[in-house]
């Protein structure tokens, strides 16, 4: 696989969190279970050999193809991780049409809870089973990486108040995430007609907006009488919640 790797910056995440002690239903979410994260492929030597020392052993990655056949999987790719590649988007030009206001992101956030119902399942079985912390990450950590956080912790039973104060604190590394970015998802928007320098400007004129996390959470409460109906009819079977529940809940 032709990469960038060459001539690309390795760097520390800027927007990884663990997503252990946020509360749900019975308890709280266990340390090292599942962390949420920017993008891993890019992460430097350091990052990577700390975060196995510190019990990784998997790693989901939701990026597009087209993101990972130019970074591929970076250093982690040499250590003892086991990697799993769970697109959530075909392309990222699914996303650009809200590109440059990150308030408006709702829309999209539905489309893909509803239209990749099948590759969340995917993932929370990558994580129920894992014999250790899981990581998974998109390019920033906020908008695949954030739907997979809320479906995990809605499976867990968290209340909407906390999945949303979950999402938000990305907002505090929206400036660090854009730099970081830059060198890969700069030449792909700019394929699809979006400047990054522009969406970064547009993501710093306001405070980092709940109103998307709030809208998705709203929409699957309004729309079913089990708000995680879609992932049921995806494949979610009580088995799977259970074991989740088992790796996940102190």
């Amino acid at each position: 696989m032709t990469t960038l790797l060459e001539n690309l910056p390795l760097t520390a995440p800027v927007n990884l969190r663990d997503l252990g002690g946020i509360p749900v239903a019975g308890g709280v979410v266990k340390p090292g279970f599942a962390i949420r994260t920017d993008d891993l492929s890019t992460a430097d030597q350091d990052t990577a050999t700390d975060l196995v020392d510190q019990g990784l052993t998997t790693v989901i990655d939701l990026r597009s193809h087209a993101e990972v056949s130019l970074t591929g999987r970076g250093p982690l790719a040499a250590l003892p991780v086991t990697y799993h590649h769970v697109p959530f988007m075909t392309s990222i030009a699914e996303a650009t049409e809200d590109a440059l206001d990150q308030s408006t992101f709702e829309t999209l956030y539905i489309r893909m809870f509803e239209n990749a119902a099948p590759r969340i399942v995917q993932a929370l079985a990558i994580i129920a089973t894992s014999p250790g912390a899981a990581a998974f990450h998109c390019a920033a950590g906020q908008d695949r990486t954030g739907v997979l956080a809320a479906s995990l912790l809605k499976v867990l039973g968290a209340d909407d108040e906390a999945i949303v104060e979950d999402y938000v604190r990305t907002g505090q590394n929206s400036d660090a995430i854009m730099s970081r970015l830059a060198p890969v998802m700069g030449p792909l928007m700019a394929a699809h007609g979006i400047e990054l320098e522009e969406a970064a400007k547009a993501a710093t004129r306001s405070e980092f907006s709940p109103a998307p996390m709030r809208g998705l959470l709203a929409h699957l409460a309004g729309t079913y009488a089990d708000p995680i109906e879609p992932l049921r009819a995806a494949g979610l079977t009580t088995g799977l919640i259970e074991a989740l529940r088992e790796r996940a809940v102190a």
